[in-house]
């Protein structure tokens, strides 16, 4: 007779075992038609599990945090079924949830087209509004490695055949089809109707590149139309957005072949890139910063000596020279700790914080290469904090202050905070690891910030705390980072002088706001569609004559605006205004600068802001007093 405990802390009993689907009947008919699963005493099961004790039980459903993720797992099985009737010599292998949706691995004779894409998903809507039930047993693992053997899914004995022997395992079987899995998953296949076939890529059998290339298919699957559609409508902003159209649509940068992952910036490109920078060296000065430039190429010695080389040899490029072996720079850190070490510090030297706009080489796979984001060349705006124990959450503290001011700046206003706690292997005692996670908690929470702590995500050398900032179509980019190092200062010889004249090891904060630089301004180039504010923008004004009778005192304006600091060039073609007007419109500039026979007579010009706005007819003076005023405005009014 099991006594059922709700989350809302009610009680129900029965007089016999009872079903997770008849703990929802009971409650309510609307609640046993939403019914996914549940779980039972922390554990995720089926609706159909039986409940013989008593237990404390939450039900999930479509609006569950955990509901959406049995629709995507249960909606891979949904997919390979499909494939399976379709296509009766593919062979299943793996089908995992991942962000937004799910995948599935088949190995197959030919590649899979668009055509069997739209077969394939119309055969699982076809599934969807069959309602097929679906089940659950359980087999020991040999008996699941005869039965799949048998069947002909070779892929699939071969996964069970690394599962220990003693262990049993679930087959969740709807109609013509079972699969192995641990589970929950949805009642019946009518459940699954908000879903969306993306692509196919390869995928190598296991993630090892000497073995077969499968073939993987994408999909996403959401809890109702709206959500897809919704989904499905970020994703074409996403398209319409890509910075490596936008690139070359803006003329900013390109990356080619003769240098893979590495960036040839343009001239309107490496205009925006340069203000980041000069903007970030200011705000880092007036912060108590002190800027270093350090070497590209360090003997091996000193990565070993810093731990690098065993951990990180695979991501280095390497040279050789004079029978020393070298390596170019992957990181900063270890070089930064050169520079404390030059002359011995006091307590009254720190904090110390030194900063380097610090180009890096990593040797990422070719494979994983992706425009601005991911490249094999960065520039970080990197920096170390030099401190005792005692000052790490004042500078945390600081630091988070210092994020959020520069965040707001480049027009991100929504922050996603969390704290990754230690790792099972990792350096340093129990008590610094209580201390610098303490450290971390209370600097966020004295701010009354919102986080989320990320249990056993921190570096082997300490914890951290990352921060994410969302765009304007709701993408989440992670970029900025604070994290306690009290390894490597160690293991690099850092000391400084105590109070009481002792040596002691200072703590290393490693940070960085922006993150990469080449990454960062990606991410501005797709949230601004390249209708950068102002202070960003390769041109902050155009001025354009109507005739060549103008084209002199379009000059003289072009100068003068210049001559305040501002980018303005002319353009003096002999095409129609309207022409110009639409080309720069095109090319979203902030403003552009008509002049004709009245402007010249009057000493003055006609005004469009970006958009079409027309701010009537300014001096030139009053118009760069405007200009300037959106300039110190930076991105805040712009998102």
């Amino acid at each position: 007779m099991p006594n059922i405990t709700l989350p809302d802390g009610s009680i129900r009993n029965f007089s016999n075992p009872v079903s997770i689907l008849d703990v929802a009947t009971d409650i309510g008919p609307g609640l046993a038609k939403a019914t996914l699963a549940g779980v039972v005493d922390g554990k995720q099961v089926d609706a159909s599990y039986t409940i013989e004790n008593d237990c404390e039980l939450s039900i999930i459903t479509e609006k569950s945090e955990e509901g959406i993720e049995v629709i995507r797992h249960s909606t891979a099985h949904l997919l390979a079924q499909a494939v399976k009737q379709l296509f009766p010599e593919a062979q299943v292998t793996i089908g995992p949830v991942i962000e937004n949706g799910f995948y599935y691995d088949f190995a197959y004779s030919r590649a899979f087209t668009p055509e069997d894409l739209q077969a394939i998903e119309q055969r699982m809507s076809d599934l969807s509004d069959q309602d097929i039930p679906v089940s659950r047993r359980v087999l020991s693992r040999n008996d699941a490695v005869d039965y799949f053997r048998g069947i002909g899914e070779e892929y699939k004995a071969e996964i069970i055949e690394s599962i220990p022997v003693e262990e049993d395992l679930s087959l969740y079987k709807q109609g013509d089809f079972e699969d192995l899995c641990r589970g929950p998953h949805v009642p019946s296949t009518g459940k699954l109707k908000y879903f969306k076939l993306m692509k196919v890529a390869g995928a190598y059998w296991r993630g090892d590149s000497n073995n077969e290339m499968l073939q993987r298919i994408y999909g996403t699957a959401w809890a109702s139309k709206k959500e897809l559609k919704a989904y499905l409508n970020r994703l074409e902003e996403a398209e319409k957005r890509d910075h490596r159209k936008l690139g070359k649509k803006f003329d900013y940068f390109h990356i080619q072949e003769e240098a893979p992952g590495m960036v040839f910036w343009h001239p309107r490109g490496w205009t925006i890139y340069t203000a980041v920078e000069e903007y970030m060296r200011k705000v880092q000065r007036e912060n108590g910063y002190k800027e270093i430039k350090t070497p590209q190429i360090v003997d091996r010695s000193l990565w070993e000596k810093s731990g690098h080389w065993d951990k990180f040899r695979e991501g280095m490029f390497t040279v050789e020279s004079e029978s020393r072996d070298y390596a170019v720079k992957p990181m900063n850190c270890p070089c930064h700790i050169q520079v404390f070490n030059q002359g011995l510090k006091s307590h009254r030297d720190l904090p110390l914080r030194l900063a380097e706009f610090g180009s890096c080489h990593r040797n990422e796979a070719s494979g994983t290469l992706a425009g601005l984001m991911r490249v094999r060349n960065f520039v970080q705006d990197d920096a170390h904090i030099f401190c005792s124990e005692e000052m790490i959450q004042d500078e945390v503290s600081i630091f988070t202050d210092l994020l959020f001011e520069v965040y707001r700046d480049f027009g991100f206003n929504d922050v996603i905070i969390r704290l990754s706690t230690r790792p099972e292997q990792r350096v340093g005692s129990d008590e610094v690891w209580d201390k610098s996670e303490k450290a971390l908690a209370d600097a966020l929470n004295a701010k009354g910030l919102d986080w989320e702590e990320l249990p056993g995500e921190g570096a082997f050398y300490g914890p951290k705390i990352e921060f994410s900032l969302k765009d304007c179509i709701g993408r989440v980019w992670q970029c900025g980072t604070i994290q306690v190092d009290f390894s490597m200062p160690g293991r690099l010889d850092a000391q400084f002088v105590t109070e009481d004249g002792s040596r002691q090891t200072p703590v290393m904060l490693h940070r960085a706001i922006l993150g990469s630089f080449e990454r960062f301004i990606g991410i501005l180039i797709e949230n601004y569609e390249g209708a950068f504010p102002a202070w960003l923008a390769p041109e902050q004004a155009v001025v354009l004559n109507i005739t060549d009778n103008q084209a002199e005192y379009a000059q003289k304006v072009e100068k003068t605006l210049k001559n305040k600091g501002f980018r303005v060039v002319s353009d003096l073609r002999n095409e129609k205004i309207g022409f110009k007007i639409r080309e720069h419109t095109i090319q979203k500039v902030p403003y552009l600068l008509v002049v004709g026979d009245k402007e010249v007579e009057n000493g003055t010009i006609a005004v469009r802001a970006r958009g079409g706005e027309d701010l009537g007819t300014l001096s030139v003076d009053d118009f760069a007093q405007h200009l300037a005023d959106d300039i110190a405005r930076r991105g805040r009014n712009n998102v």
